[in-house]
């Protein structure tokens, strides 16, 4: 089974690498950009239309709130990734925000943050995804009517590129980000020129549409609230902007300085796509509606449930560089690919914040390893399948799954920013330098700042957005608070429970004596085998034991037993219900309850095969059994293996697993021998 397994894993992930090649898979900032930061880039793609959907509820009237919406996105994200720029040379060791909130503000809080950021990882594969097969599908209609199958073959795929690991995946969507990037600045510098200096009227196709709005007339309270809930929708995108203070590890030396460069480029291209997205929307009149079969019009009739309503950036894009167009086809393309791909964000901060949960023990240690290609394995997989399972409850539908999205995010970023400032408070009270208390001025006015500006922004997510499905994200951080709490309290009761004593102990104490017993079936290699291992050990004393469930058997094996002049006493228990385990069990317990000082010793004679379906015809009353026998306090259980002629089988297909390498691992070609040295000839 192992090598059966073995081929396709390495062909699919690669072969394994050394441990001291870690730092091979260390980034630089052009490939550190779209691995970390390939979500908030790839979020203005749906970010837009967010706001839109919700401003539509009030009519077409209030798209004309969107620049001012747009505006303070735009002071958000600058907050945000000022923020984060102390957060990563504070704190570089990856531990990211929730290293932050642990540290300074304890570990409830910490584990709060470490709550919602992986709700919002997991929510992030699933929204990324689901918005990059409704873009494709805008294109290719297999795609849109088989949008759930779609996304989960998008999400193995997605899991295997990682699988090889945070560098090789890195370099593979590399060109896509940036072709999605450069597109889109393509699309804003074409339409601006278009629109301003030649003066042509672009239309987006919806422009001609009319919108039935679901409130008429809002206005006061319920017009504020429902901007209040447009902008929060707009802070989508600023989801991933926490990955890169959790990837500092990741990143090249300087590690900190890098990442903070990232950090810096990554909010000034989100922010330039977004605001021009808005702004060419406007320029162009896009209409969307939340339920467009419903509340779009065409010449005052609805367009009916066949109608498909595209993105917002499809529709700008076929406004400024027209349908069928290649670049149209280049973006919609890039847009697509980019936002797959925006779920690699995810991918990597999921798994490391799960390597450093599980080194601190609220997560299972598992997480805590690295795989074959120096990845984290198991996260990656623990990941792929939370999401798999959200994209499925959810259908593959963005509007949906955007709807629980957010929360977590402005959780983790206000907490964050708290626990900075009382980073910097404690600095503060022991630095006597005056340049570095300006810097730490400085630096905890911007964390004030922005952990004022986030916690303003999380109370509007709350009240926006909780009857809307943020519940359900609540819900989700709440299960992961309570499970990593119940881990940690296993743990540290595993460790107070297995603490070695300072002084002697009854653990350390020597047994008075030890019983050992042989299991006995017949007289057979194995059997003697394990005899003569028992023996070897100098027990005090040493019997076999046999369980009577054919009285002629047994009549044959005791025959046998004195035929050969064994000198071990056998002993066979009658089992009239024909079972094996209990008896030997409670044979074991009676002799533990007669001399609890003494320890017992039961050797286990087994067979080792080496094809998978002879594990099936052997062993299984050894493995319950020694199931069994785990539960008893001072007894030990030895396995005396035998090995069969097909174990040689097993043994020879683990020499040629050792010994093979994957294609192009080895370099072959002509090897340069020495020549001899040439020896003086005499002429004569």
């Amino acid at each position: 089974m192992s090598k059966l397994t073995d081929v396709p894993k390495r062909i699919l992930i690669g072969r394994a690498l050394r441990s001291d090649r870690l730092g091979e898979t260390l980034l630089p900032k052009r490939i550190a950009l779209p691995v970390f930061a390939s979500d908030p880039l790839s979020s203005v793609a749906y970010a837009p239309g967010e706001v839109l959907l919700v401003l539509s509820i009030a009519g077409v009237s209030a798209y004309q709130y969107s620049p001012w919406i747009a505006l303070a996105v735009v002071v958000l994200m600058f907050t945000v990734v000022a923020s984060y720029r102390q957060n990563v040379h504070a704190y570089p060791s990856g531990g990211g925000d929730y290293e932050v909130a642990n540290t300074n503000l304890g570990p409830k809080a910490g584990l709060t943050v470490a709550s919602a950021l992986l709700v919002d990882y997991v929510l992030t594969v699933a929204v990324s995804i689901s918005s990059g097969v409704e873009n494709l599908g805008s294109a290719v209609d297999f795609v849109i009517e088989h949008k759930v199958l779609s996304a989960m073959v998008m999400i193995l795929l997605l899991t295997l590129m990682n699988l090889r690991g945070v560098k090789e995946s890195g370099k593979l969507f590399a060109i896509p980000t940036y072709v999605f990037v450069a597109a889109v600045f393509v699309m804003i510098g074409w339409g601006a020129w278009k629109g301003i200096v030649l003066d042509d009227t672009m239309t987006a196709p919806t422009a001609d549409l009319e919108i039935k709005p679901e409130q008429q007339g809002l206005a006061g309270f319920a017009m504020v609230f429902l901007l209040l809930r447009a902008f929060s929708s707009g802070c989508a995108a600023l989801t991933g902007v926490e990955a890169i203070s959790n990837g500092v590890p990741a990143f090249r030396k300087p590690k900190s300085k890098n990442a903070a460069s990232t950090l810096a480029l990554m909010g000034g291209l989100a922010v330039t796509m977004f605001c021009g997205i808005i702004g060419l929307a406007m320029a162009t009149d896009v209409r969307m509606a939340e339920n467009p079969s419903e509340d779009l019009l065409r010449d005052g009739v609805p367009v009916g449930p066949g109608y498909v309503q595209h993105p917002v950036i499809s529709q700008v894009a076929e406004a400024v560089f027209g349908n069928g167009s290649f670049l149209f086809i280049l973006l919609a393309a890039a847009t697509a690919l980019v936002l797959f791909l925006a779920a690699n964000t995810a991918y990597n901060g999921f798994p490391l914040l799960g390597s450093i949960l599980a080194q601190d023990r609220y997560l299972p240690r598992q997480l805590h390893t690295r795989g074959d290609r120096l990845a984290f394995s198991n996260g990656i997989v623990l990941l792929a399948g939370a999401a798999m399972l959200l994209v499925w409850i959810y259908d593959a539908d963005s509007t949906k799954l955007i709807q629980l999205y957010i929360v977590g995010v402005f959780v983790s970023f206000t907490l964050s920013q708290i626990g900075m400032v009382r980073h910097w408070n404690r600095h503060l009270k022991s630095e006597h330098d005056t340049a570095a208390r300006r810097r730490m001025h400085r630096s905890r006015a911007i964390n004030t700042f922005g952990a004022f500006f986030t916690g303003m922004v999380l109370l509007v997510v709350l009240a926006t957005k909780f009857t809307h499905g943020a519940w359900v994200a609540l819900l989700g951080m709440v299960i992961f608070y309570g499970t990593m709490s119940a881990i940690r309290k296993h743990y540290d009761r595993v460790s107070a429970e297995i603490a070695a004593a300072e002084g002697p102990s009854e653990d350390s104490v020597r047994p008075s004596r030890v019983h050992s017993i042989v299991l006995v079936s017949k007289v057979h290699k194995p059997t003697l085998r394990a005899l003569a291992f028992a023996k070897l050990t100098r027990s005090d004393t040493l019997e076999a034991l046999s369980i009577s469930v054919d009285p002629a058997e047994t009549k044959a094996l005791r025959e046998e037993w004195d035929r050969r002049g064994i000198n071990v006493p056998l002993k066979i228990l009658d089992s009239p219900y024909r079972e094996i385990t209990r008896p030997v069990v409670e044979y074991v317990k009676g002799l533990r309850s007669e001399n609890p000082r003494d320890a017992v010793s039961v050797y286990i004679p087994e067979y080792v095969v080496g094809r998978w379906y002879e594990h099936l015809l052997h062993n299984q009353s050894a493995l319950r059994l020694k199931g069994r026998l785990l539960f008893t306090p001072g007894v030990m259980v030895t396995s005396v293996p035998y090995q069969l002629e097909s174990s040689e089988l097993a043994k020879r297909r683990a020499k040629k697993r050792q010994d093979w390498n994957a294609p192009g691992a080895v370099r072959r070609g002509p090897v340069d021998t020495p020549r001899p040295p040439k020896t003086p000839s005499s002429k004569g």
